[in-house]
């Protein structure tokens, strides 16, 4: 969850041979761009304007809102199932009429839908009116930016070193990792090292009651262990069966004695020189040992990890995903961590990810060391296209007033 971010870019330089195609805004030069969420969306065919009325891709923009799309070919009808507030909405159109059922009542259309090379193109204000998208027309740069309707989905709050200043916004997560504890440079476990440490308390408030307090609300509260790998000290660990089997006992009495009901590993730092494949089956290894002693406790594994496209190849998230309940993809950092993170960057990542696991495993990792209130809805609205499992924002004490805000906009968030 540091800063690694100079060696991220090395890494990000080095996988030019990866395949993951970057979205195409526009057809042709001076063609019409589709934008979501603040970042391009790939589409079949580019919107058109058919008797003055902008018409754009269904499937490609309902996909990517969440709305479920079943083509009916016999009877030339699409129905589409969108999530609201006060539950599912069913819409059906057919093409060639300008006549569409809206949870089965007649709603009319400027425009009837039309197939484009195969492609079904609707009215763009359609959007707006079912399915609570946000759309705007921008003639000038021939732009349709859609913003995507606010989402419930599943939030983890990081809370470690300096953020009790923002204890208020805890009870707006849905489960909360707290970053107490670490292996050090011996690679012991330890609750007393730099930057990750058992905090003190502060008057009434203290840090049990606040791991209890998160429980008794409904959450699951993690104990987030740290390390880096500058000193080897991690790989001391994997490498040390005895040491590896001692810290495992230590994180989970820990988390057992201090009302944990998770584990949330940060192990970072790994794969970046030496024996890539060997990091990665030590790793594995250790996983599976301390998930096999955690599960027998009652306990919950979650995996902060380096994205793929990083530096640092020492991760196998298609074994790791199947020893831990989630795995958050630290997609940040790829900089210098002064300005908003490459927003294709953080899509490569994601598509990369998901060919290792299933989106319900994978919870995307925003840091607000590198975010703001205008760009954070942005990285939210990348978690939202791809339907990944939730959002981890690290970390309170970085959020700020004006951020929280704005995300409150894109996904349910307590007040």
């Amino acid at each position: 969850m540091k800063h690694w971010g100079r060696l991220l870019l090395c890494g990000v330089l080095l996988l030019g041979s990866v395949p993951a195609a970057a979205p195409q805004t526009a057809s042709a030069a001076g063609g019409v761009s589709i934008i979501l969420d603040g970042y391009p969306l790939p589409f079949p065919v580019e919107p058109a304007v058919m008797n003055g009325t902008t018409m754009v891709p269904f499937r490609a923009i309902s996909e990517a809102l969440g709305i479920t799309v079943k083509w009916n070919q016999s009877a030339k009808k699409i129905t589409a199932v969108g999530d609201e507030e006060s539950g599912s909405k069913q819409v059906i159109l057919t093409l060639g009429s300008k006549t569409a059922l809206v949870d089965g009542k007649t709603v009319k259309l400027a425009v009837a839908p039309q197939t484009v090379r195969g492609t079904t193109m609707i009215p763009l204000s359609f959007f707006s009116q079912q399915f609570g998208a946000a759309v705007l027309w921008t003639q000038s740069t021939k732009t349709v930016a859609i913003t995507s309707p606010k989402k419930e989905m599943y939030t983890l709050g990081f809370y470690a070193f300096s953020s009790y200043p923002e204890y208020s916004l805890l009870p707006g997560f849905d489960d909360v990792a707290f970053g107490w504890s670490r292996i050090d440079k011996d690679g012991q476990f330890t609750t007393a090292g730099a930057d990750f440490n058992w905090p003190k308390a502060a008057g009434d408030v203290t840090p049990e009651s606040i791991v209890q307090n998160a429980a008794t609300g409904g959450k699951t509260p993690y104990l987030m262990v740290y390390s880096g790998d500058d000193k080897l000290e991690l790989t001391k660990n994997l490498e040390d069966k005895n040491l590896q089997d001692q810290t495992i006992g230590k994180i989970v009495d820990t988390a057992v004695q201090k009302g944990f009901k998770g584990i949330m590993l940060d192990l970072e730092g790994l794969g970046l020189t030496g024996d890539k494949a060997k990091a990665r089956s030590d790793y594995n290894a250790f996983v599976k040992n301390l998930s096999g002693k955690a599960r027998a406790q009652g306990l919950k594994v979650d995996i902060s990890l380096h994205p793929i496209n990083s530096s640092y190849a020492g991760y196998d998230y298609k074994t790791l995903a199947s020893l831990a309940d989630e795995l958050v993809i630290m997609a940040y950092a790829y900089e210098d961590q002064k300005s908003p993170e490459p927003t294709d960057k953080v899509d490569e990542a994601i598509r990369l990810a998901l060919k290792q696991t299933t989106k319900d495993k994978l919870v995307l990792g925003i840091s607000l060391y590198s975010e703001n209130e205008s760009s954070v809805n942005t990285k939210i609205g990348l978690a939202k296209r791809y339907d990944l499992k939730g959002i981890a924002i690290w970390r309170l004490g970085l959020i700020g007033q004006a951020a929280w805000n704005e995300m409150n906009k894109s996904v349910e968030l307590g007040e």
